[in-house]
């Protein structure tokens, strides 16, 4: 893993480099010639890296900003790979500075325990006869390990504590399920074994995960679900979906964490080859202007009609650009009905057109109605319309024989899909949440 970081490239240690660096997640290294001074993550490398030379640095930061001749860095799909990445590195490489920065603090462990039921903890050692399955780390940022390891459990729930005589709170709350307390209640038998068993396999899947082998749970669970789906098991098929979306929107899109160092440009090459796979799924239904690059989404958010809003955003090559991202408040009276908010937003986006620019493709969050709501402004402009509808994660694409509607398996479109709709989702509920807090304030100051 040291000899695969000598093919990055370089940048001059110098803020005038920072125009190159692009505002994803991902991995940056200090160097000193050719040894790696430190090692960071950042979910805007681009803002991350800024910071070193447009802050008070302090004394221990600013004297290694000053020993770096160079920095590298490495771009990733999510926090989640930038995490772990990070950690394989530090702990492969040994920078100085990852651990003089710590201010005589150990880094942070995960760690799984050798027991009966195996726990999931966090250490700041590694204690050489402690009885431990595996340690993952040294992770720098204890916040980011407890936010990851918080996401990761409401996928796969774990025990944090030793055995006791009844079930913990966080299993009333999902968060221990099954809880180890609570399946010792049981006599022997199937129904404990059973859920022994599944406690076992959740942990089996972090893991995994922690290892970055995220596509492989996937697959796992995919094959799941597809087994209960074929015994007519439909609840048990429902639950285990619920776990592969929640994957999906921590790990967007799904990478082993290995191969963003065998390819330094990895992510650039993702992101083409779902606008290539995404391009030609849609040109067999309907003729495209040209290439498509600029990509915009739209959602809708309302709590039963109240404080209706829209959201904009724009991906362009595959990347959110958040200087096109464009909130909407629904002016018309109806805020419950969907397709007449995504009518009034078309309206005002299609008023926009040469201010802000014209896509080459759009995407609106639902299906037919949704999609026809757009196209009444949009197929005179000459601009495709599609949706994603989330029954099945469809495809919607309109065309001369009606509707083509394509259940989409997972690979690149679908990722560049996700990616894409469930960043428009956050958009509009941000907005959304912000306005019923302004009310409730007012409602409170005027009571």
């Amino acid at each position: 893993m040291r000899n695969q970081l000598k093919i990055l490239r370089r940048f001059p240690n110098l803020k005038q480099s920072l125009r190159k660096i692009p505002e994803n997640a991902g991995i940056y290294i200090f160097w000193q010639k050719n040894t790696p001074l430190y090692i960071g993550k950042a979910v805007n490398l681009k803002s991350r890296l800024n910071s070193y030379f447009t802050i008070n640095l302090a004394p221990k930061t600013s004297k290694m900003v000053s020993e770096a001749d160079t920095f590298s860095f490495i771009v990733v799909g999510s926090e989640l790979e930038a995490l772990l990445l990070e950690a394989k590195l530090i702990r492969a490489n040994k920078p100085r500075y990852n651990f003089a920065l710590k201010d005589d603090k150990h880094p942070l462990y995960i760690k799984i325990t050798k027991e009966k039921y195996p726990r999931v903890l966090t250490s700041r050692k590694i204690e050489e006869n402690e009885k431990v399955v595996d340690y993952f780390g040294p992770f720098p940022s204890s916040t980011a390990v407890r936010g990851v390891l918080k996401m990761v459990r409401k996928i796969f729930p774990f025990s944090d504590h030793k055995l006791g005589k009844r079930p913990c709170l966080y299993n009333h709350i999902g968060l221990c399920n099954p809880c180890p307390n609570a399946i010792e209640l049981f006599k022997d038998g199937k129904d404990k074994e059973l859920l022994r068993g599944k406690y076992r396999k959740n942990i089996a899947r972090i893991r995994k995960i922690l290892q970055g082998e995220m596509h492989s749970v996937r697959n796992d669970l995919t094959r799941e679900m597809r087994e209960f789906s074929a015994k007519e098991k439909y609840e048990d098929a429902v639950l285990v979906r619920s776990q592969v979306e929640r994957l999906d929107y921590i790990t967007q899109p799904v990478t082993e964490v290995s191969r963003f160092l065998q390819n330094p440009n990895l992510a650039e090459d993702i992101r083409e080859q779902e606008l290539q796979v995404l391009t030609s799924i849609i040109s067999k239904h309907v003729k495209l202007p040209g290439k498509i690059s600029r990509i915009e989404c739209f959602d809708v958010a309302h709590l039963t009609g109240t404080f209706p809003t829209a959201s904009m955003v724009t991906f362009i090559a595959g990347e959110a650009d958040k200087s096109f991202y464009r909130h909407f408040r629904i002016k018309q009276t109806k805020g419950q009905d969907d397709i007449s908010s995504m009518r009034e937003v078309a309206r005002r986006r299609a008023a926009n057109l040469r201010g802000w620019g014209k896509p080459d493709l759009i995407v609106v969050d639902g299906g037919k109605a949704q999609v026809n709501a757009f196209r009444l402004i949009f197929d005179k402009l000459n601009i495709p319309i599609v949706g994603l509808a989330k029954m099945f994660e469809t495809l919607i694409i309109p065309s001369d024989n009606g509707f083509a509607q394509i259940a989409l398996s997972k690979g690149p479109a679908l990722n560049l899909l996700q990616r894409i709709r469930n960043e428009a989702h956050r958009f509009a509920r941000m907005y959304h949440h912000k306005l019923v807090k302004k009310s409730l304030v007012e409602f409170v100051s005027n009571s």
